[in-house]
C-alpha cells in the first residue's frame, strides 16, 4: 500500500501541470485539496470503521502502472457482448482511459451526452459548479479520482427533456503486460423536470490485474427522474471500487440498481444525500459470487429535510468461500420530520464456507418518522424445496427456481425489459443451470 500511495504522490506532481494547461484555477484546487486529504489519511485498513470487514492490502499489493499512454485498439466483434444489443442506446465507449469516438454515439442536440474532458474545457461553468461538490470529502479512494480525474462520461440533460433512449457507459481495460489501475470519473446533471435512464460497466480484456477506481457525481435537480443501473460482471483478475454520490433537489426521483456478479473484488460506496423536500430514493443490489470472490456494499441514504423517502434492497447469494458485506445506514436529521425509510438486506449462503457481514443502521434525530430497517441471513428452503421435488421438479431446477425468487424482487425497478432479461441470464449463468423459463 505504501509503494503505490508513494508512486501516485510522485505521479500527481507531474500530473497536476498538465491539467488541460492550467496551472490554477477552482478545478486545478479542488483537485490539489483532494490529493492533499489523501496522502494525510492514507489508503483505508481494517482499522477504519468503514473498512473493518475488508482488507484493501491485497487488491493494492499489485505494482500498478498509474497512467496508460499506449492506447490499444479494439474490434466491436470482441467487446459487443458487453452493450444491451436489444435496445438503441446513445453509447459513451473508452479503451484504456481513452475516449472512442467510432465506438461510441453522442449528441448535443438538445441534451449534452459527451467525454468529461470535454466538459473540462468546452463547459468550464458547470465544471467549477459541480464538479467535486458531491462526493464526500472523508472517502480516501474518491479524492484520489478527484485528484487524477481525466476522462469518463459528462451527461447533462436540459430542463423539460426526457432523453429518448438509455445511455450506455462501457470502460475497456486491454492487456499491456503489466498491472493496470484505472480511475474513470462521471459527472450527470439532470435538470428541472428531466428524465434519463444510464446503464454503466467496467470490463478488463487483460490477463493482468486490472484496479479501477471509479467515481460518480450525480445531481438531480427539481422534479427530475433518473434510473442509472451498473453491472458489475468483470474478469477475475480485475478489482473494482465504485464510489457515487447522488444529490436530490425538490421532486426529483432517483433509482440505484446495482448488479454484483464478477470481479474478484468489488467495493461499491453510494451515498444518496436528500437535500430538498419530496425527493424519492430507491437502491436495489443483487450479489452473486462465488469462489474467491469479495463485494462490500456500503450505503448512505442521507435524509436532510422533511417529507422525503427513501427505500433500499439488497439481495445476496454467496456460494463456495463468497465473502460479501453490506453496511447500510440511514440518517435523518433532526429537522427531517415525515421522512419515509426503508432497508433490507436478504442473504443466502450455499456453503459452510461463504460468509456475509451485514450491518444495517438507523440513526434517527426526529420523532414523526415512519423507518425500518432488517437483514437475513440463512439457507435454501427446505420445505420449499420438497414441496418443488414432490411436484417432478428436478433437485436441479428446484434449486433455480428459489434463487430466482429470491433475487428477482432485486430487479423490481428495471425499466427496460432487455435489461431484465440480460441480468436474468446472467443470474442463471451464475448458478450454472439451464432453464427453460424466465421469471
Amino acid at each position: 500500500m505504501e509503494a503505490l500511495k508513494d508512486k501516485l504522490e510522485s505521479s500527481f506532481l507531474v500530473f497536476e501541470n498538465e491539467l488541460n494547461g492550467e496551472a490554477e484555477g477552482p478545478i486545478h484546487t479542488r483537485r490539489r485539496e483532494a490529493f492533499e486529504r489523501f496522502v494525510k489519511s492514507g489508503f483505508p485498513t481494517k482499522r477504519d470503521e468503514e473498512w473493518k470487514y475488508t482488507n484493501l492490502k491485497p487488491v493494492l499489493k499489485p505494482d500498478f502502472r498509474v497512467f496508460v499512454n499506449d492506447e490499444n485498439t479494439v474490434d466491436f466483434s470482441s467487446i459487443k457482448r458487453f452493450f444491451l444489443n436489444d435496445v438503441d442506446t446513445y453509447k459513451l465507449v473508452f479503451i484504456d482511459g481513452y475516449y472512442s469516438s467510432w465506438l461510441s454515439e453522442t449528441t448535443h442536440q438538445g441534451f449534452d451526452i459527451c467525454t468529461f474532458s470535454n466538459m473540462l474545457t468546452k463547459y468550464k461553468d458547470v465544471a467549477e459548479q459541480y464538479f467535486g461538490k458531491a462526493l464526500p470529502e472523508n472517502e480516501a479512494m474518491a479524492s484520489v479520482n478527484t485528484a487524477f480525474a481525466r476522462e469518463g462520461a459528462f451527461i447533462r440533460i436540459k430542463r423539460n427533456v426526457t432523453v429518448d433512449k438509455p445511455v450506455e457507459i462501457i470502460f475497456i481495460t486491454t492487456d499491456h503486460g503489466v498491472a493496470t489501475l484505472a480511475q474513470p470519473r462521471n459527472l450527470v446533471v439532470v435538470e428541472e423536470n428531466a428524465e434519463i435512464t444510464i446503464l454503466e460497466r467496467h470490463q478488463s480484456l487483460s490477463e493482468q490485474s486490472v484496479l479501477t477506481n471509479t467515481a460518480t457525481e450525480i445531481f438531480a435537480l427539481r422534479d427530475s427522474r433518473l434510473n442509472y443501473y451498473k453491472i458489475q460482471n468483470d474478469a477475475k483478475t480485475a478489482s473494482l471500487i465504485d464510489s457515487t454520490a447522488v444529490r436530490q433537489y425538490r421532486g426529483s426521483n432517483v433509482t440505484m440498481g446495482t448488479y454484483s456478479f464478477g470481479n474478484k473484488f468489488i467495493r461499491n460506496n453510494l451515498n444518496f444525500f436528500l437535500e430538498e423536500e419530496h425527493t424519492e430514493s430507491h437502491m436495489d443490489g443483487i450479489t452473486v459470487i462465488d469462489e474467491g470472490q469479495t463485494v462490500d456494499h456500503h450505503t448512505l441514504a442521507d435524509h436532510k429535510v422533511p417529507n422525503c423517502y427513501s427505500d433500499e434492497l439488497y439481495k445476496g447469494i454467496y456460494d463456495a468461500n463468497a465473502h460479501g458485506v453490506f453496511n447500510g445506514k440511514v440518517m435523518v436529521h433532526p429537522h427531517a420530520q415525515k421522512t419515509n425509510a426503508f432497508q433490507q438486506n436478504n442473504n443466502i449462503l450455499l456453503t459452510d464456507k461463504a460468509s456475509i457481514d451485514t450491518k444495517p443502521q438507523l440513526e434517527i434525530f426526529a420523532d414523526d418518522v415512519q423507518c425500518s430497517h432488517g437483514c437475513t441471513i440463512g439457507q435454501l428452503d427446505e420445505e420449499a424445496m420438497f414441496y418443488l421435488r414432490s411436484r417432478g421438479i428436478p433437485e436441479k431446477e428446484a434449486k433455480a427456481l428459489l434463487l430466482y425468487a429470491f433475487a428477482n424482487d432485486g430487479l423490481r425497478n428495471v425499466k427496460i425489459p432487455a435489461l431484465r432479461k440480460k441480468l436474468n441470464r446472467q443470474i442463471a449463468k451464475k448458478l450454472n443451470v439451464n432453464l427453460d423459463f424466465e421469471l
